[in-house]
Order: structure tokens, then C-alpha cells, then sequence
């Protein structure tokens, strides 16, 4: 019988699928549930994913419109891939179109189907004894210490993509000279399934476990082939990566594939070099540091089961493996794995929403676990691992407090952090200086009337970038030149307020001018390989100071730094979010866990204007877990999640009182065992240009929470404000600051 009718998923903001009449010239074989097809859609053409197939329709013929075309290139989303994905937009309420279209790389999403070649990987020639190239070979080991050591990765490990390369940190010059003198090739990589071998494991780089961490490694192993989360719960530096790498080895060995999750580029370099230097298998990267052909070409070595470890951001947990045996999300506990816009999925959820589907075990690691998992673990729900040493003779480094209340300040340095900073220098060791603002300053000033150069889009005031002579607002990014002259009162005498990373290394530059000092932020690390660059050179200890914000908080192994000074903390104890103690201690730990990782013993110091502060107190005395049991029951009590579920309807608009009015409508449905709080303001009430509003609603179970926005998402349409606003849900907000 003719398939006459698809219903297909189409990238608009509509809750719903659309169906299209299938001309008799395509058969019932060419028709495949999750086959991409080209659909009219009112002026244009689109890309479209099929869901369903139907013989019979209730919708007149002539209303419908016939499909232009499948895309015959064979890359179809798997059964288990869109069944995954379905479920993922009916937890969220996103409509389903845009969920398929962001699970696809931005190549495919496109009617002009791209040109899809395989990677070309890297490989070394061999050199005879006394040839040309072994003598050239031995020139550039003595002149030219990087080429060589890209040689001697390439050797150790061929098949590297430029990608790997990239993020490894080496540079194209260095390349193209290696291939140039006839040391290296590009060969295109081969379009086979890889296959566990012999050579595949080094076991020479293999580590002695500790009895905690054998026992993880042991518990992981034995729930192979069935689903169970595991939290590993391990203090900054004890070994946890260790433990992926071991639990992996039987995944990796029943030829299955392995997806880790890491929550920032910034640690994917260190990531990849720890996982290269263990395994000889085909290890493919997904980040937003790839361009479109590179993340296209993952996504297919994915499918093909050419690849064997997928190592990614938030994104890569929608890769299509029809081999996945195992999920590892390191830092579970970040922020940076909640996407804020657009499809507001956190990739955690839904990672351990994967691995329950696919039958398969995912491990969760952290120093600092949210209180969501730690919940869950504390209750059963989860396996709960604990890691209390640091392996070897590496301590972990105690926080002291510095009441800078009493103490005479030069440019953001007390006189004792100063001190600190100075005797650590003259040991030969390096110190981290973390001040989570960058830019030069976060606001300027008039000295004579007070004027503050605000973003009028915004309400806030410009942050001053001096490199770039520029003024930037962080909110909306508008960008304005430094005025010579006040616009109020035409005084000269304009100033900088606050201090942000740019003017902290300028002072930090000039107060210890004979040690060099690199700044690590979102500004210094634009360029492509960067980071991976700048992280090189410290671990070379090319530099003493490190000064920069959140992206040098977590993960990073520097060896030689004894010395963490945290500048600026007081601002989460006094917030009206009540996730921000937990995020502040987290982030104090975590940057914490970067001082005296090898055998020095490290020192934190931490500056505050309230030292007395009953969270820093707890956090400095007691440590993280004594922390978080208190937060959880201080929770508890307050019926905040873990112990309630929320969901945060947002509303936006030209007039402060269309997206309150908007969602005041919503508030007069009544739900069993649900509550609203607001209307009001968001904490930022104007961003560019706009009004918004935040909504929350608040219940005690998932299912009644979920029934409550369902309900509300329906009545939308009846609501007489609603085409003068821009809404949108986000289901288990982590950000109520939007």
C-alpha cells in the first residue's frame, strides 16, 4: 500500500508537526522515519525530519502540499537517536523541529547538501638510518624543540586530525614545515568501524589505583550492558580522570563506543592529551571551537563507528552512536552544561536520560557535586563513590580568609596577599590570582558630576576595554569609543570604576615587573588554539602569574602553582538567588583545588569584606560536604529543589506592562499541588531594549509540574496579550538572574 501521508518536524517555533501528501513518484522504501526531506513552507523551502506515516488523513487533500524531495546521502537520525530526542522535547516543551535541527550539524541542516569528504589524518613516514630526513630530523630537535615534539605525538599517535592537532595546541606552521621537510603525510581517513586491538591500551601509562578508586572502577565495570549512574565524589586532584580511563577499558574492549562530556573547551586540550596518551584508538572532538566541516565530519565518524571515544561540550551528548556502552560527564556540577537560550536542555538530564534508554551505565564526576546529584545519591537513587585523598604526596591546599576591611589596599591586593604572592614567587613557584570580571573596568565615571556611562538598551553600565579602546555592554554586546569629555558636564576628569582582569595584570605587571604574567579570559583566548597555547606555556612555566576568571577555576593541572588568591567573593553571599551560595562555594572550592596538586604544599587565599560569614566560615572550617549536608537540609526546609520542581516562564516585550500582563493571565489557572510566584521583574529588568518578566511555578512532584505547563502552553493561544510578547519556558531553571 502507498505511504500518502508524513507528518514532519519542522525548524519553527510551533509546537506541533506538519503533515505533507507523498507524490506517487517516490516508493513506500525511500520513505524512512527520521529521513531528512524538502518541504514547502510558506514562501521558502526547509529541511524537515519525518516522524510518522499515515495512509488515511482528516485534513482535505487540497489543504495540503505535496513534499519537493527526500535527501538521499543516507544520514538518517537512528531509531534510538530520535526516540531519544522526541523525549527530550516533550520534557522540555520545545518544540521538536528545533530540537532535531540543533541534534544536526549546521551542514546538513542546509537544502545544498555539502560535499562530504572523510577527515585527513597525520601520519609519520619511516626513516632510515642514515637518510636525508633522519638528519634533518635530528636538526629540528636541537633548533626546533615544538616541531620536534609535534613529530614524536604524531609518531606516538598517527591518525591525528588537524582538529586534534589544533587542540593539542601546535600551529599550522609547525605542521606544514614537518610535512614540507618529508617527515609527516596526510592520508584520508579510512571509513571502517574501528576494532579493539592488542596495541590499543597503554599500560605503560596505566597508574597504580588507590583502594577508593579501584573500588569505582570496579563498581563501573560490573554494570556493563545495563543502566546505573555512578557519582564520584572526589575532592580537587584525586585521581578522577584516572578513573574514566580505567572504566573505560572494557567498554573500549567489547568494541563499544565511549561519549565523555566536559563542560568548557578549555579543558578538552587536557582531556584529549591524557586520553591520546592511553589509548591508540580513533578519538574525535565536538566543541563550538570547530568550524561546520570539522564538527560534520565527528558527527559522521560517530555514526560510522569509526569513531571510538567522542570527547565534547553540551552539544555532543545529541551525537548519533549506535555503539554508545558508556557516558562520563566531568565537573557535573557546572553551570556551563544548562544551555540559556533557544533549546534550554541541560546536557547532564539528559545524558543519564540516554543511558537509561540505551541500557548503559553513565559516571558523573566532581569535587563539588550540585545538590540536585548529591540528592539523588544520598537517597539511593544513584551509586555514591567518594575520593577523600589525593593520591601520592599532593595535600590539598587550606583556605584562609583575609579581612581586607582591615588592611590597607593597592590595586586590589591587600598588604598580606602581596606578601603571599612575593615569597611564593621567590621559591620558583607560580600563583593564581582569580577575579571572576574581565575587561579593564566594569563601569567609568565622571569625577565632577558623577555621570556613568550607561548601555540605554540595558540600563547598566558599560564595562571598559582598554586593549580595544572600546566600551562593550556585557549583556547585549554594544560597543561605544571612550569619551574624551563628559557628556553632562564636559569635565575631562573620567575615570575608571572597579577593577576587571585587564587592569589587575596591568597592576599585577607592574607591582612584580621581573616575573612574567599571562591573563587568562574570554578576551585573551579568542583566537583559535589559544587557550590550548596559553595553558602550554604555563605548564612550561614560561609564566609565574596567572591572573583570570572562571574558565581557569576548574579541571587544570598546574604542578607548580602554590599560591590561589581569590579577589572578589562577596557578592554571592548577599544574592537574591538562592542557588548562589551553592554556585559560590563551589567555584571557591574549585579554584581552590588548583594549589599544591604535586608534592608542594598550596595556600588559598581568599579576600573578603566578611570574614565572619556564617557560608565562608562552614565552607573554610568544615570543607564542601559539611556545606552542602546543611544547604540540602536548609533546602529541605524552604521546599526549594531538590525537594520541589520548577519551571520559569519568561516573557519580553517593547512595554514593561504587556509581559506582565502576560503572564498575570497565566496565574489565574489554579493546579493541584503547584504555586506561582510572580510576576515580577527579572533581576536585570531591561536587556536590549526589552522588558522582562519571570513567571515561576512550583510543585512538589515532576509529573504534576509537567501536567501544570502543558496546560499553560495550551491556554496561551486564548491569551490577548500574547502577540505582544516573546515567551519562552525553561523547565528546572538553574539562572533566574536572565
Amino acid at each position: 500500500m502507498q505511504v500518502s501521508y508524513i507528518q514532519v518536524a519542522i525548524p519553527v517555533p510551533m509546537r506541533q508537526l506538519f503533515t505533507y501528501i507523498v507524490p506517487l513518484t517516490i516508493s513506500d522504501d525511500e520513505i524512512q522515519i527520521g529521513a531528512r526531506v524538502i518541504v514547502p513552507f510558506s514562501h521558502r523551502e526547509v529541511i524537515g525530519i519525518i516522524i510518522s506515516t499515515s495512509e488515511v488523513c482528516d485534513i482535505d487533500d487540497k489543504k495540503l502540499k505535496a513534499i519537493i524531495g527526500l535527501v538521499n546521502d543516507n544520514f538518517s537520525f537512528p531509531p534510538a537517536l530520535l526516540k531519544f530526542l522526541l523525549r527530550c522535547a516533550d520534557y522540555y516543551h520545545h518544540p521538536v523541529g528545533d530540537v532535531l535541527q540543533l541534534a544536526l550539524p549546521v551542514l546538513l541542516r542546509q537544502i545544498e547538501q555539502p560535499t562530504i569528504d572523510l577527515a585527513t589524518t597525520w601520519h609519520c613516514f619511516v626513516l632510515e638510518q642514515d637518510s636525508k630526513e633522519k638528519l634533518i630530523l635530528e636538526k629540528i630537535v636541537k633548533r626546533a624543540p615544538k616541531q620536534a615534539e609535534l613529530y614524536n605525538v604524531i609518531k606516538t599517535h598517527p591518525g591525528l586530525t588537524w582538529a586534534e592537532i589544533r587542540t593539542l595546541g601546535y600551529t599550522k606552521p609547525q605542521l606544514n614545515t614537518l610535512e614540507k621537510k618529508k617527515l609527516i603525510e596526510e592520508k584520508q581517513q579510512k571509513a571502517e568501524t574501528f576494532v579493539y586491538h592488542q596495541e590499543a591500551l597503554a599500560e605503560n601509562e596505566k597508574l597504580t589505583l588507590t583502594v577508593e578508586q579501584a573500588v569505582i572502577v570496579s563498581a563501573v565495570k560490573a554494570s556493563f550492558d545495563q543502566f546505573s549512574c555512578h557519582l564520584v565524589d572526589g575532592v580537587t586532584g584525586s585521581g578522577k580522570t584516572e578513573v574514566y580511563l580505567q572504566a573505560m577499558e572494557k567498554t573500549l574492549a567489547a568494541n563499544k563506543q565511549v561519549l565523555v562530556l566536559v563542560p568548557e573547551i578549555g579543558l578538552t586540550p587536557q582531556m584529549l592529551s591524557r586520553f591520546e596518551q592511553r589509548f591508540h584508538l580513533p578519538i574525535c572532538l565536538h566543541h563550538s571551537g570547530l568550524n561546520d566541516k570539522e564538527r560534520l565530519q565527528t558527527w559522521l565518524a560517530a555514526q560510522r563507528g569509526t569513531a571510538a571515544i567522542i570527547i565534547g561540550t553540551r552539544s555532543a551528548v545529541f551525537t548519533p552512536l549506535h555503539h554508545l556502552g558508556l557516558i562520563i560527564v566531568d565537573e557535573e556540577h557546572d553551570g556551563s552544561f544548562k544551555q540559556q537560550d533557544s533549546f534550554r536542555y541541560h546536557a547532564r538530564d539528559i545524558a543519564i536520560l540516554r543511558a537509561g534508554q540505551l541500557n548503559i551505565p553513565i559516571v558523573l564526576g566532581s569535587a563539588t557535586p550540585s545538590l540536585e546529584t548529591l540528592q539523588n545519591a544520598l537517597s539511593g537513587k544513584y551509586q555514591y563513590h567518594q575520593l577523600t585523598k589525593r593520591p601520592g604526596q599532593s595535600t590539598q591546599a587550606k583556605i584562609s580568609l583575609i579581612n581586607i576591611a582591615q588592611q590597607q589596599m593597592e590595586h586590589g591586593l591587600s598588604g598580606t596577599l602581596k606578601k603571599a604572592i612575593e615569597t611564593t614567587l621567590k621559591r620558583g613557584e607560580q600563583a593564581l590570582i582569580f577575579l571572576n570580571r574581565r575587561g579593564y573596568a566594569p563601569a567609568i565615571n565622571c569625577q565632577e558630576c558623577h555621570w556613568v556611562a550607561d548601555c540605554q538598551r540595558c540600563n547598566k553600565p558599560y564595562t571598559l576595554h582598554q586593549g580595544k579602546k572600546l566600551l562593550i555592554c556585557h549583556h547585549c554586546s554594544s560597543q561605544k569609543r571612550i569619551p574624551y569629555q563628559c557628556p553632562s558636564c564636559g569635565s575631562v576628569r573620567i575615570k575608571p570604576m572597579g577593577q576587571g582582569t585587564e587592569q589587575l595584570e596591568e597592576r599585577i605587571g607592574e607591582l612584580f615587573a621581573d616575573y612574567s604574567t599571562v591573563r587568562i579570559d574570554r578576551d585573551s583566548t579568542r583566537k583559535k588554539g589559544e587557550l590550548a597555547k596559553l595553558l602550554q606555556e604555563v605548564s612550561d612555566k614560561k609564566h609565574q602569574l596567572l591572573i583570570g576568571t572562571q574558565m581557569l577555576a576548574k579541571g587544570h593541572h598546574f604542578p607548580d602553582v602554590t599560591l590561589v588568591a581569590v579577589l572578589d567573593v562577596d557578592g554571592a553571599l548577599f544574592s537574591f538567588d538562592f542557588r548562589a551560595a551553592e554556585h559560590m562555594a563551589q567555584l571557591l572550592v574549585q579554584v581552590a583545588g588548583r594549589a599544591g596538586r604535586e608534592s608542594k604544599p598550596g595556600k588559598v587565599l581568599v579576600q573578603t569584606n566578611f570574614p565572619e560569614h556564617p557560608l565562608l566560615q562552614d565552607l573554610v572550617n568544615n570543607g564542601y560536604p559539611h556545606f552542602a549536608k546543611y544547604a540540602l537540609t536548609e533546602r529541605k526546609q524552604a521546599l526549594l529543589p531538590p525537594f520541589s520542581y520548577q519551571a520559569l516562564f519568561r516573557a519580553e516585550a517593547n512595554y514593561p506592562s504587556y509581559p506582565e500582563k502576560f503572564l498575570s493571565a497565566l496565574t489565574e489557572f489554579t493546579f493541584d499541588g503547584c504555586q506561582f510566584a510572580g510576576p515580577v521583574p527579572a533581576a536585570m529588568e531591561k536587556k536590549a531594549g526589552k522588558y522582562r518578566y519571570h513567571l515561576i511555578v512550583q510543585a512538589k512532584s515532576r509529573k504534576q509540574l509537567h501536567l501544570a505547563i502543558y496546560q499553560l502552553i495550551n491556554a496561551i493561544p486564548q491569551n490577548e496579550w500574547q502577540k505582544k510578547v516573546r515567551w519562552t519556558v525553561d523547565v528546572d531553571p538553574l539562572d533566574l538572574s536572565w
